[in-house]
């Protein structure tokens, strides 16, 4: 007779992920989800080892939903001995918030239960958590919370306490990381609660198996088809590791499979050796695209390290660019363009006082103003000493986040009631404070409507549609400023992310690219060679292993580099003045092509169309720049291998 399966959906946040995680992360995350599987009248689950009672008595309390998973034929002692089996692998000392977890557990029980697997929003969340900045940076705090440092010992909430440098990546990414830590530490405590310990049968399995120091995040345990199936279809390249807990060879291969992790390895159980006929452990199986490629059997670490690298380069073939020789390129900075000119903050502000005195429509700019004066300049006078007076910023000098959403609010009340031709001292005085380290790290995780970035970047777009001439010098500033974002990582993330303010920030580029000012364009050349810089310097940092699994760089988005190398080429096209200008874009070409990974399927094509290495070396001429073409030898070289070496 069949049996009916459920499976039990809570929330380790209490609710607090869905009110906070988009402040915390700039994404929706609707709970932080532990499951259990009900069949037989029992609710299993894993955390503190295999643990099991009656539905819905768990220390998780009710659940938020309870999702109808099919039926089973397999009876319950069947049942009973596979999680027998389970407790070998599913022991306290493994879990992991993020890669090892009640999720996995469940997923692998309904695999065996029912051929199915839980569902997607479920399995997805850790990558979806990790691929927020605020995630990436928080993962080494969340490793080091399930770190162990004796063998076998399960975690305690006592010791799940983020390491000094792993709050401190944290900070960088979050408005508030005390809270986030807690947040962390509450669903570490709630998912591992001593109230629901194992069974003893369940302990004693615990406590005679090999335990993990640390659990690698691409080790997955599998032991039914239906959880290997499942694997396959979600990764391109897999290898199988089938082991035995009584295989002395197989004890002393699983640290190198270990570290061969980051090559998503995969471990596995019984019934899938037997489904694959294997009769001896360790035997190595290597999957690309669902399909064996490659067997071998033994403690073989050179052949398991030689296997693995063939198959990723099989499923990840190295970037075509890698093989080019481009001295011209890899001697760029990808360093951004800043303006770092410190203006005489009094002359500065006291202009902008004039404008706000000389507005009689409501009495809300005198009041910004007042929020605004003295403090604001004030602090940057000492922040940023006037060149050549000897004097230095005091030490221990910081504006404080309340300072900071002081200065926030006036500026949104004053964007509000002036005309944008008045607002460019503001400007100015923002574009400065960008490159003060607690100011831009608030603005990094500001609200929209009170970040001064969001508040001028829609001004420059709205007046560069309705007034473009007379847009002048307060879209000169803005540039100036949005190019001053990328002196803080965090806060040119969040800007290049597709969530913020990117396709705000890329109509006002490609519209100031093709200004009439020279200042104008040189200052959008300038923010289109830091966009650029800022995606090549996360390539590069990927190509060496420097990358934040998740996205710690930016985010890669075909058709968005499609639309910013044909606003580059075009302005490039049009330069005729500055060489300057043609120089930063040039150098932004080249970095949007270099390692793009839609190169060869979005970038050659739309390149050949638009004929770019013809109009890359016309600029070499007489007829494509002033009398005689470009004149600076680095600017025509590197213009040379642009067209010669990255365009088709």
């Amino acid at each position: 007779m069949s049996a009916k399966v459920a499976l039990y959906v809570y929330d380790l946040s209490n609710g607090l992920a869905k009110q906070l995680s988009r402040q915390l992360t700039g994404r929706q995350i609707d709970g932080v989800w532990h499951t259990s599987v009900v069949v037989f009248g029992r609710e299993i689950f894993y955390g503190q080892g295999i643990c099991e009672t009656l539905p819905a008595q768990s220390h998780h309390g009710k659940p938020l939903q309870m999702v109808e998973m099919g039926e089973t034929a397999i009876d319950e002692d069947t049942f009973d001995e596979y999680l027998n089996e389970m407790r070998q692998q599913y022991t306290a000392d493994k879990y992991h918030l993020l890669d090892f977890n009640c999720n996995s557990f469940t997923n692998d029980v309904i695999g065996f239960l029912t051929g199915g697997s839980i569902p997607s929003w479920i399995k997805d969340l850790p990558s979806d958590f990790l691929s927020t900045p605020f995630g990436a940076a928080l993962r080494p705090t969340i490793d080091n919370m399930f770190r162990r440092p004796v063998p076998g010992a399960a975690p305690t909430p006592a010791t799940l306490q983020p390491s000094p440098a792993a709050a401190s990546a944290a900070i960088s990414a979050s408005p508030n990381p005390a809270l986030a830590a807690s947040l962390l530490q509450a669903m570490a405590s709630q998912a591992m609660s001593p109230s629901a310990m194992p069974s003893p049968q369940a302990t004693q399995a615990a406590s005679a198996s090999t335990s993990t120091a640390t659990v690698s995040a691409p080790i997955h345990i599998c032991t039914n088809s239906a959880s290997l199936d499942s694997l396959m279809r979600s990764h391109r390249a897999v290898a199988v590791f089938f082991t035995s807990a009584t295989c002395g060879p197989c004890r002393m291969i699983e640290p190198i499979f270990e570290d061969l992790a980051h090559a998503k390895t995969h471990g596995m159980g019984n019934q899938v050796g037997s489904q694959w006929g294997v009769r001896v452990t360790p035997t190595f199986m290597f999957f690309l695209d669902g399909k064996k490629v490659h067997e071998f059997k033994g403690a073989n670490a050179a052949e398991l390290r030689s296997q693995v690298d063939l198959l990723l380069y099989q499923a990840f073939p190295p970037h075509p660019h890698t093989k080019l020789a481009l001295p011209a390129v890899e001697a760029l900075s990808t360093n951004p363009i800043l303006f770092q000119q410190v203006p005489a903050v009094d002359n500065v502000m006291a202009k902008l006082s004039s404008f706000i005195d000389a507005s009689l429509s409501s009495p809300e700019p005198a009041a910004a103003k007042e929020k605004l004066a003295p403090s604001f300049p004030g602090y940057l006078r000492m922040r940023f000493p006037p060149p050549g007076s000897g004097a230095k910023a005091p030490p221990n000098l910081s504006a404080s986040a309340q300072m900071t959403l002081r200065w926030a609010e006036a500026t949104r009340t004053l964007a509000s009631t002036l005309p944008p031709m008045q607002l460019f001292p503001l400007v100015d005085l923002w574009r400065l404070a960008l490159l003060d380290e607690p100011i831009s790290s608030w603005c990094s995780t500001a609200l929209p409507l009170l970040n001064p970035v969001h508040i001028f970047t829609d001004k420059a777009n709205a007046a560069l549609s309705d007034s473009p001439k007379d847009a002048r010098n307060f879209v000169l500033v803005v540039l100036r400023l949005l190019a001053n974002t990328f002196a803080s990582p965090a806060l040119a993330r969040g800007l290049l992310a597709p969530a913020g303010k990117r396709a705000d920030l890329t109509r006002v580029l490609v519209s100031s690219l093709l200004y009439a000012d020279t200042a104008v364009r040189t200052a959008a050349a300038s923010l289109a060679f830091n966009v650029a810089a800022f995606l090549q310097k996360s390539r590069v940092d990927q190509l060496v292993g420097k990358g934040v699994s998740g996205g710690g760089g930016a985010e890669e988005d075909g058709d968005w580099e499609v639309e910013l190398v044909s606003a580059v080429l075009e302005a490039f096209s049009n330069e005729m003045q500055s060489e300057e200008v043609v120089h930063r874009l040039t150098a932004a070409l080249a970095f949007l092509l270099r390692l793009s990974p839609v190169y060869e399927t979005q970038l050659t094509p739309f390149l050949e169309v638009l004929q770019a290495r013809e109009t890359l070396k016309a600029k070499l001429t007489k007829s494509g720049f002033g009398e005689g073409g470009v004149q600076k030898k680095e600017v025509r070289g590197l213009i040379e291998q642009v067209a010669d070496k990255l365009c088709p």
